[in-house]
């Protein structure tokens, strides 16, 4: 059952502009822990947080909900598997909202980053 999809996407360079404007700070409200470590450990990490910020935003439209309210950015975040498979981790008030709607739920995550430019899709 499909309860939502929620596809965003950004521009690289609007990831760097944030990077070299806000910093770690803004690393630490926008990115967990393990996305930090996952992403900074890429030669040039910005694509990758980008494509990470784009399945945030396109979590919380499949979840009918906004970032920064009720659910935090910090809520939704991009695990990688053992074969290198994006998948994603609800915690706090995105998973609360998630089990309100639903209970058991699968979510499906493509992200893709490409000349400039990061996208996500979420089912």
């Amino acid at each position: 059952m499909v309860l939502g999809i929620g596809i965003d996407l950004v521009e690289v360079a609007r990831m760097r502009q944030a990077l070299a404007r806000f910093g770690e700070r803004f690393l630490e409200r926008c990115f967990t822990p393990g996305e930090r470590a996952d992403c900074l450990s890429r030669r040039d990490p910005a694509p990758s947080l980008a494509a990470r910020w784009a399945a945030k935003e396109a979590t919380a439209k499949a979840l009918g909900t906004g970032l920064g309210g009720e659910v935090g950015w910090r809520d939704v975040e991009v695990v990688r598997t053992a074969t290198g498979q994006p998948e994603l981790r609800l915690t706090g008030a995105a998973a609360a909202r998630l089990a309100a709607r639903s209970g058991r739920v699968r979510f499906y995550l493509s992200l893709t980053h490409e000349k400039g430019m990061a996208a996500a899709a979420v089912i």
